[in-house]
């Protein structure tokens, strides 16, 4: 079953037992990858949102959630920062695992072998490799300072 698929269930399930908050937070999810599927209709000859897309979708949703709940909490507004962590969750759900501080560690040192980089200016190709492979299981913002430091 590819992400789209799995989502569309997710909601179908939240609809039958009623649970609001889910489905609510499934419905976004949905009209983003539509949202995609529109922006790509005009530029490319495949029109359908791949599993990449969705997960560099549900991605960058969390991301933004965690930003929203941090401002929320520093406004004192602790029950909307509440809502963003339960979308948080429910949008997790559909992510694949998140690596480990040593898994991360064990990537970025075989992006690089396969890059073959020896200096900073291929951090481009190790971040790209990272990217396409790893999309979803790690924090790229986190991850680009330790590939900065091995290359340098």
């Amino acid at each position: 079953m590819d992400m789209r698929e799995r989502i569309v269930a997710g909601l179908k399930l939240a609809m039958k037992s009623q649970d609001k908050p889910r489905l609510a937070t499934l419905r976004l999810i949905n009209a983003a990858i539509k949202d995609k599927d529109i922006a790509l209709r005009g530029e490319a000859e495949e029109t359908n949102v791949s599993d990449d897309d969705v997960l560099g979708i549900l991605s960058k949703m969390v991301k933004q959630r965690h930003e929203s709940a941090r401002a929320y909490e520093e406004g004192g507004r602790l029950d909307l920062a509440e809502r963003e962590r339960a979308e948080i969750t429910v949008i997790e759900e559909f992510l694949p695992k998140k690596l480990n501080e040593d898994e991360v560690d064990a990537a970025i040192g075989k992006a690089i072998a396969a890059c073959e980089a020896t200096s900073i200016r291929d951090m481009g190709r190790v971040m790209g490799v990272l990217k396409a492979e790893y999309t979803g299981q790690m924090d790229f913002g986190r991850v680009g300072p330790m590939v900065k430091d091995r290359l340098g």
